[in-house]
């Protein structure tokens, strides 16, 4: 049985409240300048909260879970939960009882519109490879917010996505050019960084373990995003918004 330490009693975003703030120091710096990728940072640490926060440490190859949180179906409140972001994503009668649907793409989904990002830019998805091949292709036609880099040419901050393929071809993504068609209809995952200390980088994502979680990832001595066995990374989106 999951160890669970302490009860939910968060003033939650669209509810009545503002949602609680990742680092304070970085959220000033960033809101300063770019509002929405602000509102993004705090939507997505507030969603952790209401989960328990959740920490899965990937170091090497090997993954841990030093704090467990509330899950997809632990109850009716987490549960309509996710809810809450299927219906983000056009899919409004699911929730975290349909523990076989995948739901992080929904969470990106719900984050970003309730973020106020536009659709035209990042469109709602049940599946990462639909708005990451939106974005490739918008990136060779005209000058976008949302900027697709390899793992080894571009450094992740806060606001920026990371995503990592799934399956048996998910090695084989780091090595493709990024061209949208080789995209399609590929199993991916992708989180949203939320704050970067040294060489210490820290995502939140939905349906991470069964949760919105934050995953903790080790960047090499140059700073960059390095693949794991668990989590082969191959794409960081960086966000101008």
């Amino acid at each position: 049985m999951k160890a669970i330490f302490w009860a939910v009693c968060l003033v939650l975003a669209g509810c009545g409240g503002q949602p609680r703030q990742p680092d304070g120091d970085q959220l000033a710096a960033i809101a300063s300048r770019h509002p929405i990728k602000a509102r993004m940072l705090a939507l997505a640490t507030n969603e952790w909260n209401f989960f328990g926060q959740q920490r899965v440490v990937y170091l090497d190859e090997e993954e841990s879970i030093p704090h467990v949180g509330f899950w997809e179906d632990d109850d009716p409140e987490h549960s309509y939960r996710v809810n809450r972001y299927w219906q983000a994503a056009g899919r409004p009668t699911i929730t975290g009882e349909d523990c076989r649907q995948s739901w992080s793409a929904a969470f990106i989904s719900w984050v970003m519109g309730a973020a106020g990002v536009p659709q035209y830019q990042f469109p709602p998805a049940e599946a990462h490879w639909i708005y990451v091949t939106h974005i490739i292709r918008q990136a060779d036609e005209f000058q976008s917010d949302f900027v697709p880099h390899g793992i080894k040419s571009y450094r992740p901050k806060p606001g920026d996505l990371i995503c990592a393929g799934r399956g048996p071809s998910a090695p084989l993504l780091q090595h493709y050019p990024l061209n949208w068609r080789l995209f399609q209809y590929t199993p991916m995952h992708c989180d949203i960084v939320v704050a970067r200390k040294g060489l210490t980088l820290e995502a939140i994502g939905g349906n991470v373990r069964n949760s919105v979680s934050k995953s903790i990832l080790t960047l090499d001595r140059d700073g960059y995003l390095q693949p794991t066995p668990r989590r082969p990374w191959f794409l960081v989106i960086e966000n101008r918004l």
